[in-house]
């Protein structure tokens, strides 16, 4: 038997050095200490324990363990993250120091059918109860990191809802004045029709004159669908002009829509995971509590 390294071990120590035997259903696992040479008995939750913290556990009862791994019989290394429960369904060789424990596990006699069920009822009503013992501290630990991230996204938003807000000032009033434009020139047009109608030219002269006026209105409109594909609805239109002069300064000024947009989005998605976070029914706190911290 060679370690890693290659090297043969000094002493190979027979098996009767290291006994396992079960009470109450856990193994206790007992070996000879090298420093005191004294018998020292170690119980382990093979559900629980595994191999890394059973060694810990001899390390720290005896300081002069310098190395203490466990390999299977064919040599290879048994992972420290390894369940002592799947260890012990077969032979192993403990090493401590120089020497190397062939350790040979008794056979557990077989649950019945029914105590198996059982064995398994018990194991998920233990997990349920450190989910249920846990599941306060993990949400708690949540909200906090919900609330961090919503102050940074609203520090990030701020300068960004500042320039936006200047923005959406200057493009609503271009909006309106583009809107009160098209009013006057409307009423232009309507008094001067009517001036010529009484006062200049007749009814008959210009009836033609208002039907061609009425006719090209119908082409603009039209004109206006095929190249919006939408109607020409007045709301609508404004929205749409708005946004015309609304982008166009965000480019003057250098306004990332793009960027401010995904800053809104991650914040709504924050705070609606951090509402129901909050919820009495999901975070086990007093209602008082909640509310305080609102």
């Amino acid at each position: 038997w060679r370690g890693r390294e290659g090297a043969p071990y000094s002493t190979l120590v027979p098996s009767d050095e290291v006994t396992i035997n079960y009470r109450h259903g856990l193994p206790v696992i007992t070996l000879t200490l090298p420093t005191r040479n004294e018998r020292c008995q170690f119980t382990v939750k093979p559900v629980m324990t595994t191999v890394g913290a059973f060694l810990q556990d001899v390390q720290r009862e005896d300081k002069g363990i310098e190395r203490a791994e466990v390999f299977a019989t064919d040599g290879t290394k048994v992972s420290d993250a390894t369940l002592m429960e799947v260890l012990l369904l077969n032979d192993f060789k403990l090493i401590i120091n120089n020497k190397a424990y062939n350790v040979s596990p008794p056979v557990k006699d077989k649950l019945s059918s029914e105590h198996a069920t059982e064995m398994e009822d018990i194991k998920s009503l233990v997990h349920r109860l450190f989910v249920a013992l846990h599941l306060e501290d993990h949400q708690i630990r949540k909200e906090r990191e919900l609330l961090q991230k919503v102050d940074h996204l609203k520090g990030e938003l701020l300068p960004l809802e500042q320039m936006k807000a200047r923005i959406t000032d200057s493009a609503d009033a271009k909006t309106s004045r583009l809107l009160w434009v098209g009013l006057a020139l409307m009423s232009t047009q309507g008094g001067a029709l009517a001036w010529l109608t009484w006062w200049v030219y007749s009814w008959d002269i210009m009836e033609p004159v208002t039907y061609f006026i009425t006719y090209g209105s119908a082409m603009a409109f039209y004109a206006y669908f095929v190249l919006t594909r939408q109607d020409y609805i007045y709301p609508q239109a404004k929205d749409r002009q708005f946004l015309h002069y609304f982008y166009r300064k965000s480019k003057k000024q250098r306004f990332n829509v793009e960027r401010y947009n995904k800053l809104k989005d991650d914040l709504a998605e924050a705070e609606e995971s951090l509402r129901r976070l909050r919820q009495p029914l999901h975070l086990r706190l007093p209602i008082q509590e909640i509310n305080d911290k609102d």
